[in-house]
């Protein structure tokens, strides 16, 4: 049987590694594989933004994939703590009884919510604002190229 509250953190904490997935779907899910592809590019461009500046064009490309991987993952958390116990329990324990267990909600599955709340908001509006300073500095820069 699949539990909520576990689900619901693995898609917070492991999520940009595909852990969730894996955890409901199996180890065949190609999401699940696919997942660590953004989050590898992005601590890729956090490494180039390291080791050339935050001048690196192609590191302010690549490190919003990191964020905006974290933010996915953190909204589906919250989906999977808000899904009702009889929805839950439809779609990943079908031979379970409609108000098992697995899919109730109890404080470990709000703290999941939260925090998931807290921080996956916070990186998107972090990776949002991010990527357009990033590229507004980086058109100022080409018009005084051009202009000179």
């Amino acid at each position: 049987m699949k539990n909520k509250t576990l689900a619901a953190w693995l898609a917070f904490l492991g999520g940009p590694l595909g852990l969730h997935r894996f955890y409901l779907h199996g180890l065949g899910d190609t999401l699940g594989w696919l997942l660590p592809i953004p989050t590898a590019l992005g601590l890729y461009g956090v490494e180039r933004a390291r080791l050339y500046g935050l001048d690196d064009g192609l590191s302010w490309a690549l490190i919003p994939l990191l964020g905006f991987t974290i933010a996915a993952c953190a909204l589906t958390a919250i989906v999977y703590g808000l899904m009702t116990a009889e929805k839950w329990n439809a779609r990943f324990n079908a031979a379970a009884p409609a108000d098992a267990a697995p899919g109730q909600t109890g404080w470990i599955t709000i703290g999941a919510v939260v925090v998931s709340l807290l921080i996956g908001s916070t990186v998107l509006m972090a990776s949002i604002a991010f990527s357009f300073q990033r590229y507004f500095e980086h058109q100022v820069e080409e018009g005084r190229k051009i202009s000179q």
